[in-house]
């Protein structure tokens, strides 16, 4: 079964395979949903109705469609550790860096590029649409250092931490930019933003 929110983004979590079920198929419409119209438009009872449930199943959940998006970005970020996990998995040995934040930017390209409604919400930097904040980024850098370290064989400390969120923040921003260039993402941006990323990191991680 595909991965669900972390409780703490839901009203009720789900106990039963039932109810986790219906709460992939809400998040799922709601993905599809703020493809097609966009966060303002966006609606509980749209949502209940692309997803086929009662309005009551998406309020079992959520109080508001915020809350809803905050859950497909903590839903996203899910899949994105576990797709970054994956490619690190597949790679021959351990400990080359590089290939570790190529895992880490090409999939989250992919996601950028692919995933439903991924483009408007990410890991939750701009909920409400247009509105940037720091937190998830400080989230997705934890989650990578915890990721990483062992991968790298490198102690999981403040100094990593920060390094990861530089390297994160950065990221972010270039990535914002390479895809206002071009709805495909600007590759030349693009390349860049990889060029940056292993000049920085190369100074901590060689």
């Amino acid at each position: 079964m595909k991965s669900v929110p972390h409780a703490t983004s839901l009203r009720r979590a789900p106990v039963q395979r039932r109810s986790a079920e219906r709460l992939t198929r809400i998040l799922d419409a709601c993905a599809e949903l703020l493809d097609e119209v966009g966060y303002d438009a966006l609606s509980t009872r749209a949502v209940a109705l692309r997803a086929g449930v009662p309005i009551g199943s998406v309020y079992r959940f959520f109080g508001n469609k915020r809350q809803m998006a905050d859950a497909l970005a903590q839903r996203n970020l899910e899949r994105y550790t576990e797709r970054v996990t994956e490619r690190l998995k597949a790679a021959r040995g351990g400990g080359d860096w590089r290939a570790a934040m190529d895992a880490v930017l090409d999939e989250y390209l992919a996601m950028k590029r692919t995933a439903p409604g991924f483009s408007l919400v990410d890991f939750g930097n701009q909920i409400p649409v247009g509105t940037r904040h720091t937190e998830p980024n400080t989230r997705v850098a934890d989650r990578l250092t915890k990721l990483l370290s062992g991968y790298l064989d490198r102690t999981p400390d403040d100094e990593l931490r920060r390094v990861f969120l530089v390297a994160v923040e950065a990221a972010d921003t270039l990535v914002q930019l390479a895809f206002r260039t071009d709805p495909d993402g600007d590759e030349a941006i693009i390349t860049e933003t990889r060029e940056l990323l292993r000049a920085y990191l190369g100074r901590v991680l060689d």
